[in-house]
């Protein structure tokens, strides 16, 4: 072979070698900061899933909203338009009603039983995430919601006519039941919702009370421990479906590890965000205990409304969830 045709190839060859992808490569999308508890998980679970399979799958993470805001990231997975995204499963009740159970207040208290909710409807969620085009991968759920206020409450007689930060519909009916005006707005539009005078309360996690510096516009934070709604990570079923059975393997092993890591990061963050509110300057205490039973009371209301519109699914959960030990 004439030798001048010999070097073409092999560096042809080179640059062909070099020019390849390492392998293939997938977006994620979630809406939270860098600093926040579930986004540190979420790159914790992409750099396993990059190291332990050499590479052959790599996910860029864009946290804050910056790739896809919050409303359209679960349409952005289906569509393909990225592959991972991070939602909050509540705020697709519409969908299905297992997707906002977690966010009904009071039927859980604390992680223990948080998580036995979440086994007993998650073949639900699966079932219908799967007619979706999607497959959930893992979910962890954010610390106890309490309130915000600019002012002492002490009754649900101090929320009559106040506008109120809500994200889901489930939060709006809380709202609506406690005499309050109820406003849809996403997490990273809270301060200016508050500066304005758009909203006056909410509730909220203190974990997105700290990323959202609620000290500028609130003085009070009741931690009344009403709900732990879940963000759950999905990927998009076709994608997935496309990677080899080993990749598969890494991936799922990943988000199990991720999972029970979130689940314990959630807890621990706790105690130190409502530390980190009142080191800021705002009054955090518990709740009046004849406000705690009001707010009660709205929660066994809101679940009734909810076993209304499941037909036998939902009674099959109440059946298995009477017979959970509480």
């Amino acid at each position: 072979m004439n030798r001048f045709l010999t070097l073409f190839l092999v560096i042809a060859a080179a640059f062909t070698a070099t020019a390849a992808p390492a392998g293939t490569n997938w977006t994620m999308a979630t809406a939270y900061q860098d600093t926040n508890f579930h986004t540190l998980n979420i790159r914790q679970f992409a750099e396993e899933v990059q190291r332990e399979t050499d590479g052959r799958l790599n996910i860029a993470v864009h946290s804050g909203g910056v790739r896809l805001k919050m409303p359209e990231i679960k349409g952005g997975v289906e569509t393909g338009e990225v592959q991972l995204g991070e939602i909050l499963l509540s705020a697709y009740g519409r969908e299905d009603p297992f997707f906002e159970v977690d966010a009904i207040p009071f039927l859980t208290r604390g992680q223990r039983t948080a998580w036995e909710v979440y086994e007993l409807s998650l073949p639900h969620i699966e079932a219908r995430l799967k007619s979706q085009g999607l497959l959930a991968l893992f979910a962890v759920p954010w610390p106890g919601q309490g309130f915000y206020t600019q002012q002492p409450v002490t009754s649900t007689r101090d929320f009559q006519g106040v506008k109120f930060r809500t994200y889901n519909a489930t939060t709006s009916r809380f709202a609506e039941l406690m005499g309050a005006v109820p406003i849809v707005v996403q997490s990273p539009g809270i301060p200016e919702a508050f500066s304005t005078g758009r909203v006056n309360a909410m509730i909220t996690s203190a974990a997105t009370g700290v990323d959202t510096r609620a000290w500028d516009f609130a003085s009070h934070y009741y931690d009344v421990n009403a709900m732990n709604n879940k963000n759950m990570v999905i990927v998009n079923a076709a994608a997935f479906n496309e990677l080899d059975a080993e990749i598969q393997r890494v991936v799922l092993r990943a988000a199990a590890k991720a999972e029970a890591r979130g689940w314990i990061m959630s807890n621990a963050v706790q105690a130190g965000l409502t530390a980190g509110l009142e080191e800021n300057g705002m009054t955090v205490e518990p709740p009046d205990p004849r406000f705690l039973v009001q707010l009660e009371e709205i929660g066994r209301t809101m679940f009734d409304e909810w076993l209304a519109g499941t037909g036998e699914r939902g009674r099959e959960f109440l059946e298995a969830y009477r017979a959970l030990e509480h």
